[in-house]
């Protein structure tokens, strides 16, 4: 059987935490910044520690031949990329990949393993030779021009 005098102070503890709105708003308030926390946390690991993760794998297995972004063009046409970002890579639906792409390690890594809408491109659809010749392309997008040298921006 259970102990009244427990249940009462088990009942009035419950009890006096809802009767301070305020304090019940600070332990809301601590749990949404802990939670906060755990997320800042996880992404920084997620940006920062796999894509180096994903240079030691890549330095392993660097592909055959040199990149070639004339290759890269055709591969970046041919497995359909342009369709969201862009035949410039500027973005789209996607994201905008270049002039300046994140570094190679990192797109490997997304590639093969996207979290968004992005189907996953495996080592058996593009290999690691192909993709660095798409990121050769990326890297050799020029720069789009200043906006004041755009005639219908500076009227």
């Amino acid at each position: 059987m259970s102990n009244p005098t427990n249940a009462a102070a088990t009942g009035s503890l419950e009890r006096s935490a809802f009767q301070n709105p305020l304090q019940a708003h600070i332990v809301a308030m601590a749990a949404i910044i802990a939670s906060i926390a755990v997320i800042a946390g996880a992404l920084a690991l997620l940006i920062f520690v796999r894509p180096s993760a994903a240079a030691q794998a890549t330095a392993s297995g660097k592909p055959d031949q040199a990149a070639s972004a004339e290759r890269g063009k055709k591969l970046f046409v041919s497995y359909g990329c342009y369709e969201c970002h862009g035949r410039a890579a500027q973005g789209g639906v996607g994201p905008r990949l270049g002039p300046d792409p994140l570094p190679l390690a990192f797109v490997e890594k997304y590639v093969r393993h996207p979290t968004a809408s992005m189907p996953p491109y495996t080592t058996k659809t593009v290999s690691d030779q192909e993709l660095a010749d798409i990121y050769a392309y990326l890297k050799s997008l020029p720069q789009p021009p200043k906006e004041n040298s755009i005639p219908l921006l500076s009227q």
